[in-house]
């Protein structure tokens, strides 16, 4: 392979998958089943095309955004992704000092190998990710955890009832090191997550433990009712689902098949993007999840009418290359191909991306 510095996030990629262990490397990469959907995510945002505008005098003139309250440098924050201490011995925290200097906001998954108090004494702009326990009790204190940490967001995922059938995860009897462990949860119900059997996940079977599987309405409802925080609903497809959140009070929906890793055969979630920005009303944010790997992805995503989006795997590349500053070129790569997409489509910025004509996706 070239030995020449990185030019875009997939050259990271190559780097990250040369560096770290096969099993490690399939728990990043890995989309569930025959990973169907993770390949529809990337050829579904390589259809969309843009018609760009020419003589508009000020293209690429920001990249900034306001992102629930935030004004973000970039209109994207982190997604919210789990255990990265198995990828960097500074997991999170290195991921939030290089979100923080980047000027986007940094989601923190309950999984976090990092504790939320830690993230956000760093300076962070930080969105708490919630996954809903069976023990409803602990739920609520998680709620209050990030609050009383100083979170600005939280953002509960609804398409984990049971976490997808992962079959790379499978044949490695994939398993948590004894140094990596969720930092949220009850270490004393956490164990499983480090017994390594063949043939299965020992994090599949520990989150089959402890996540709560029969989420309703009335829950999401409760839980708005539950938190002063902006509440963001991740994990919606179906624009009735996206509706149905906004009429119970969520500041946000993110449009999301969970990059792949849930139901497999799952429809790519930018063509559903139009659809649900349709189906709620203006004052709900939409961001994108899932498959966004370049700044002309993000800004396909708010030509079809996204408010921003989140940046996921791409960021744990940089952060098993080169830690913080790998996170950073990363952020540093995505804002300048942003840049340049916005001037050569003619936008001055993000805003102005909703004005593009767009072909590729119903809308």
């Amino acid at each position: 392979m070239s030995t020449h510095a990185p030019v875009r996030t997939a050259d990271f990629a190559a780097l990250a998958e040369r560096i770290l262990p096969a099993p490690v490397w399939d728990f990043l990469a890995g989309g569930s089943g025959e990973e169907l959907t993770p390949a529809a995510n990337r050829a579904a945002l390589d259809r969309v095309t843009l018609v760009p505008r020419v003589l508009t005098g000020s293209a690429g003139r920001t990249t900034g955004a306001d992102l629930l309250g935030t004004a973000a440098a970039l209109p994207l924050a982190v997604a919210p992704m789990a255990y990265q201490r198995l990828l960097h011995p500074e997991g999170e925290a290195a991921t939030a000092r290089a979100a923080k200097a980047a000027g986007v906001p940094f989601v923190l998954s309950t999984l976090s190998s990092v504790p939320v108090e830690e993230i956000t004494a760093l300076g962070a702009d930080t969105w708490f990710q919630l996954y809903c326990l069976r023990d409803r009790a602990a739920t609520t204190e998680l709620v209050r955890r990030a609050e009383r940490a100083g979170c600005s967001a939280l953002m509960v995922t609804v398409d984990v009832p049971v976490m997808g059938r992962r079959l790379r995860d499978l044949r490695h009897g994939f398993a948590l090191p004894p140094e990596v462990a969720p930092a949220h949860l009850d270490p004393a119900a956490t164990g499983r997550a480090h017994d390594r059997r063949a043939g299965s996940s020992a994090v599949a079977e520990h989150t089959a433990e402890a996540f709560a599987s029969d989420l309703d309405w009335d829950d999401l409802a409760r839980l708005r009712a539950d938190t002063r925080l902006p509440l963001i609903v991740k994990g919606v497809l179906d624009p009735r689902d996206a509706a149905r959140a906004a009429a119970l009070g969520a500041d946000a929906v993110v449009v999301s098949n969970h990059g792949g890793r849930q139901l497999d055969g799952a429809a790519a979630a930018v063509d559903l993007l139009p659809a649900v920005r349709e189906a709620v009303p203006d004052g709900c944010r939409v961001l994108l999840d899932s498959g966004i790997r370049t700044g002309t992805d993000v800004l396909k995503a708010l030509a079809l009418g996204a408010d921003g989006v989140l940046l996921g795997r791409p960021v744990l590349w940089g952060l098993a290359v080169d830690g913080e500053q790998g996170v950073r070129e990363v952020l540093r790569l995505v804002e300048s191909e942003l840049r340049a997409a916005l001037t050569l489509s003619g936008c001055a910025g993000p805003a102005d991306a909703r004005r593009l004509d767009v072909r590729g996706v119903a809308r």
